[in-house]
């Protein structure tokens, strides 16, 4: 690992990628990815108050600016662009998210309008449709209709009561945790378990990780994605000091705690996918490694963005110009924003690209790489927590399968088809 004292501040007078030239990545051979994911904000508006979020209470406040739910004209717009896309490219499937806000406060009929639309137009392509949602609202009624149109159901959840509430509240101030409880006890039951996508935990160093981690478990989740608050450079996020690796150690002792199970009882998403990365395979998270990025989010205006996070960084951070009902999303994927995300190594700060686990780690999530002055050519505010727990991770993996090595060779050699051992007992 290099010594990370701060930011490269020296690449340019202009905040990087303004300064990307696009059209010499095109005459050097370089093509961008097209898109796979597409996050749709039917409302731009939430029931909750969580004091940690980056839609509400960080530098972007463009939400006050949105209309509070995407409009059937323009979801008849995203739909008819992403069938375009998909058709410009050859896609055979694509993933939509449906995000807000809060996205069950658009309502049944906006929600089965949109779901309704996009499989119609997008007949003929592997089409999953997932929704995100706090769990307040998810009564028997919403689920029925997510059953009636496949719709797989994520839900934000931060651990047991005292770590889902210290946080996740009311503007009243009220808690959440019990009203969410109950939503996803209506979502693990049998008739609706198949549509369960999996539980959302943003980290808290103030929760106990392996209090928060069984709590979790609780509900059996496919998968469980840990989420690093969002920070950066200029806003660091809470009890970072910049020289300890606090959120690394936390994440350490889950990792132990899963890794060690008798048998595999969930997926956790960041660990799986450093596992993958330590061996080889490329990332399929925006989170860690290299592999190009292909999400674009559409606002409930239809304003096409970059990935909605990218607000906790400054005021603006996630605009373009482009709106879908006048520009294709391949428009999307030439401005330097957005192939910057898509270019692996060469998006990398001078620091990251000789750091022995930069393959690995990728500078960690694009947002929390911004710095004022620099943009986002530096390493993630969290590069220290991810160089704990990726080299923890490595040097686990690297005792198991020498010891499974040895035991392997240990192991008595079978006879040869002639009766006889083979040389060098192979």
């Amino acid at each position: 690992m290099g010594e990370y004292s701060g930011p490269d501040t020296a690449t340019s007078d202009a905040e990087w990628p303004a300064s990307l030239d696009v059209a010499e990545l095109l005459q050097s051979g370089w093509r961008p990815t097209p898109l796979r994911q597409f996050i749709l904000k039917l409302h731009s508006r939430c029931n909750l108050a969580c004091d940690y979020c980056y839609m509400y209470e960080m530098a972007d406040q463009g939400w006050r600016r949105q209309p509070r739910r995407m409009s059937r004209t323009t979801i008849d717009h995203v739909a008819t662009r992403i069938a375009e896309h998909a058709e410009a490219h050859n896609l055979n499937s694509i993933e939509i998210l449906l995000h807000g806000g809060e996205p069950l406060l658009a309502g049944f009929d906006r929600i089965r309008y949109a779901v309704t639309k996009l499989r119609s137009v997008l007949d003929g392509i592997e089409l999953t449709v997932s929704v995100q949602t706090n769990g307040v609202l998810l009564d028997a009624a919403f689920l029925r209709l997510f059953a009636e149109l496949n719709v797989r159901v994520g839900v934000s959840l931060d651990g047991d009561a005292e770590g889902q509430d210290r946080h996740r509240r009311r503007a009243s101030g009220e808690g959440t945790y019990t009203k969410v409880r109950a939503g996803l006890e209506r979502l693990t039951a049998p008739e609706y378990r198949h549509l369960f996508g999996g539980l959302l935990c943003t980290i808290d160093l103030a929760n106990d990780p392996a209090t928060t981690y069984e709590a979790l478990l609780e509900f059996r989740p496919p998968t469980i994605d840990f989420l690093l608050p969002h920070g950066n450079w200029d806003t660091p996020p809470p009890g970072h000091s910049g020289t300890d690796t606090s959120y690394g150690d936390w994440l350490v002792a889950i990792f132990d705690r899963w890794y060690g199970a008798p048998e595999r009882e969930t997926r956790v998403r960041l660990f799986s996918e450093i596992i993958r990365l330590l061996c080889g395979r490329p990332s399929r998270s925006e989170s860690i490694g290299l592999s190009p990025v292909a999400i674009v989010v559409v606002e409930t205006n239809g304003g096409i963005e970059q990935v909605d996070t990218l607000k906790s960084a400054y005021d603006g951070a996630s605009g373009t110009l482009l709106h879908v009902s006048r520009d294709p999303f391949d428009a999307a994927l030439l401005l330097p924003a957005i192939a910057a995300r898509q270019i692996g190594a060469r998006a990398l700060s001078e620091i990251c690209v000789a750091c022995d686990i930069a393959a690995v780690c990728g500078a960690g999530l694009y947002p929390h790489r911004y710095r004022s002055g620099s943009g986002f050519r530096n390493p993630s505010v969290y590069c220290r927590d991810l160089y704990r727990l990726i080299t923890h991770i490595r040097r686990v993996l690297t005792n198991d399968v020498a010891l499974l090595s040895r035991a392997t060779w240990n192991q008595p050699r079978p006879l040869a088809a002639s009766g006889t051992e083979r040389i060098g007992g192979v």
